[in-house]
């Protein structure tokens, strides 16, 4: 969740409230607070990775302050002030993991400091102000309110109204008197305006009670042991609690990195073994043996949830020997994975969780040390790692494993257990968590399976009532229920009929104001002044790409919708007056046309309160969204599915931003009912449905293309996609 790498902060927004504040006094509380806030550099997993951060001096004798992802641990650190001058970090003054805070002292004296305010103090919607200065850019402020207090991840944190972007971490927020009220540490991944801040008062106790370490002991915390381990090729080997950790990109090609063990292995035959956890299962890391101390060894270790044994001979790929790489049942994806070697003379047999993989006679190496590896981006932790001449399983033996998961299975629901029935368990604890956790895991698996297949129910339950909407009925279908129904993919609860019905309640209205025998003209001057003067329907202006304004009845409910939920509305409001319009899908803005009876067709931008347009306005609004001219075919009449298809694009779109992959197959699925000849969503969905686990649905699909053998299509890359889909990837 935190932005720890800073690159600046983007936006300048007026102080407190965005309508009322005046822009003068943010600018002049910047100006003020600016010369205080320094940029941090961290040096990161190579020399030449820099990661830049944001503090803020808070006393006058050296005192900064930040965020503890900032700095890191054991990392070396530079500060500099915003005229460009470097300050030495002497000492880490205090640090709090929980509160993501830390504390430095640089060598440094008469420094501008910012007055800390009291966070216990704030109220709910009180304007505050966050500050950056990013380096190569100019420093930058961005402005919001606070929307409440509460508990993130176990600290109370300050939840900010506010679009912070990457460089607002360990920056001050500050409160219109300009003192400090918080510090920023993590931005909401889910919205752009939510992002959140330590209170001050945390920070407090940090500077009344120190827990103060020179910079050069910081540099060593939790540094391997070099007279046990051997780092090679870059990345950062840390131990703790027992443990290896890496993490960050090795200099060696790929990646690599290595930490061989200085003690030599005993004489053929041995094994080698250790438990591994991949924080990313597109990573490696694992084994090593038979090491030079250079670039030659031998490797076993999980990737990409397989197995593999490569022979490396040289410092790149072309030098380097898949012996062998195999998918293994036995893999638990994001757990602790059991790596064992057997090297014997001529052979090579590897275990994944004492079962045995991989067997290799390849004896292009014959001698070396032992030890871990990783590649590419990889953060992995390490534990138990064992060499000897026959090491013992740490696994339990099969009649144990079986023993054990039936007791698991018996145990009642937790207000009803006892004691007694744990006794079982407890008489082989590490085995029997273990298989706990593993029927946790199975049961977490299973439980997010059924919400995927009562989404799959609550689809398939929207699709009968699109297609219901979608009947021909005098001559055109209801397009009005359509898009509601359109809704109702992401919205449960709406209640169609109820929408129906305020539909007709408002025509109602608008026809009791029709004077006797209005013309059309006057009809459409009621309607307009109905929905935009005295209701306020108006076009999103502030966060125009909010799925809710392609909601019918979010429009209707807010009175704020995009060109094209408008425009349906408006036409289905107009057709209940006796006006008959068309929807115009012009590019990037959908418009309605007037159809009177007598006189010529108008343009009406319903986005814009019901404006008359011109074709040259028209041509115009174009050239301003598109940077093209319109041709006479965008101004053609468009169809009721073709404005659902429109309205659909624009959620499918955004789901595709997100990468919400059960969004974007349920819009998918409404394209192909209201559509069922589009070939390209049919295979988006064929894919879709493999992705999210839905394999047998995936092959099925596939079925449709080498039945009705599309143009364009390959159909022997059908097969072979779909031989892939039955070998489960």
């Amino acid at each position: 969740m935190r932005s720890a790498i800073f690159l600046g902060l983007l936006s300048l927004l007026p102080y407190g409230s965005v309508q009322s504040a005046e822009p003068a006094s943010v600018a002049e509380l910047a100006k003020k607070a600016r010369t205080s806030i320094v940029l941090i550099t961290m040096t990161g997993r190579e020399s030449s990775d820099n990661r830049l951060g944001t503090g803020f001096v808070i006393s006058a004798d050296g005192l900064i302050a930040t965020n503890l992802h900032v700095i890191g641990e054991a990392r070396p650190i530079s500060v500099q002030m915003p005229d460009g001058k470097k300050l030495a970090v002497t000492e880490i003054r205090a640090w709090d993991r929980n509160l993501d805070l830390a504390v430095l002292k640089v060598d440094g004296k008469d420094l501008p400091a910012l007055e800390l305010g009291d966070s216990a103090k704030l109220e709910q919607g009180a304007p505050m102000v966050a500050l950056g200065n990013p380096y190569g850019l100019k420093s930058s402020v961005v402005g919001g309110v606070i929307s409440e207090v509460r508990e993130i991840e176990g600290r109370r944190m300050l939840q900010l109204a506010m679009p912070v972007e990457p460089g607002n971490s360990g920056g001050p927020v500050l409160d219109g008197q300009g003192k400090v009220v918080g510090i920023v540490t993590l931005k909401s991944l889910v919205q752009q305006n939510i992002a959140f801040a330590v209170e001050v008062n945390a920070l407090k106790p940090l500077l009344e009670k120190p827990n103060p370490i020179p910079m050069d002991r910081w540099l060593t915390i939790g540094s391997i042991d070099k007279s046990d381990w051997l780092p090679l090729f870059g990345a950062t080997w840390q131990q703790r609690g027992g443990r290896i950790l890496v993490d960050g990109l090795g200099s060696g090609f790929g990646g690599r990195s290595l930490c061989l063990a200085q003690a030599e292995p005993p004489e053929l035959p041995y094994e080698v073994a250790v438990s591994v956890k991949l924080d990313d299962e597109a990573g490696a890391a694992g084994l090593v043996f038979h090491a030079d101390g250079k670039d030659v060894h031998y490797g076993f270790y999980p990737t990409n949830g397989k197995v593999r044994l490569t022979r490396f001979d040289g410092p790149d790929v072309f030098s380097w020997k898949v012996l062998t790489e195999t998918a293994s049942e036995h893999y638990r994806a994001g757990q602790w994975n059991h790596l064992k070697v057997r090297v014997e003379k001529g052979k090579l047999l590897c275990f994944l969780n004492n079962e045995l993989v991989i067997e290799s006679t390849d004896d292009g190496l014959t001698k070396g040390k032992v030890g871990l590896a990783k590649f590419r981006q990889t953060q992995a932790e390490f534990r138990r790692f064992q060499v000897g001449a026959s090491l013992p399983s740490h696994l339990p033996a099969p009649e144990l494993a079986a023993s054990l998961t039936k007791e698991i299975d018996a145990l009642p629901p937790l207000e009803n257990l006892l004691p007694e029935k744990l006794t079982p368990l407890v008489a082989a604890p590490e085995e029997a968590i273990v298989s706990l956790r593993a029927k946790a895991k199975t049961l977490r698996e299973r439980a997010l399976e059924l919400e995927q297949i009562a989404a799959d129910v609550r689809l398939r339950q929207v699709a009968n009532e699109l297609n219901a909407a979608l009947e021909v009925r005098d001559g055109k279908i209801d397009l009005f229920r359509a898009a509601l129904t359109l809704a109702r993919l992401d919205e449960e609860d709406v209640d169609v009929e109820a929408y129906v019905k305020q539909l007709g309640r408002m025509a109602g209205e608008i026809k009791a104001k029709f004077p006797t025998d209005a013309s059309e003209a006057k009809k459409l001057e009621v309607l307009n002044d109905y929905l935009f003067q005295q209701n306020g329907f108006h076009g999103s202006r502030t966060d125009y790409y909010n799925r809710l304004n392609s909601y019918m009845n979010r429009v209707l409910d807010d009175r704020e919708g995009l060109p094209i939920t408008l425009s349906v509305f408006y036409m289905e409001l107009a057709a209940r007056l006796g006006l008959k319009m068309e929807g115009v899908g012009l590019p990037a803005h959908f418009v309605v046309r007037h159809l009177p009876k007598m006189g010529e067709p108008q343009l009406i931008d319903v986005f814009e309160g019901g404006k008359p347009l011109s074709r040259e306005e028209a041509g115009k609004k174009v050239r301003e969204l598109t940077g093209e001219d319109v041709i006479e075919a965008q101004l053609a009449a468009v169809s009721e599915r073709q404005i659902l298809q429109r309205m659909l694009g624009n959620l499918l779109g955004l789901a595709q931003q997100k990468s919400d992959k059960e969004a974007v197959l349920r819009y998918v699925e409404a394209l192909l009912i209201i559509d069922p000849t589009l070939v390209r969503e049919r295979g988006l969905r064929a894919i879709l449905h493999f992705e999210t686990g839905r394999r047998e649905q995936a092959v099925l699909e596939l079925n449709w293309f080498l039945e009705n053998k599309p143009a364009g299509i390959d159909l022997e890359q059908i097969r072979e996609m779909q031989n892939a889909f039955r070998k489960k990837g």
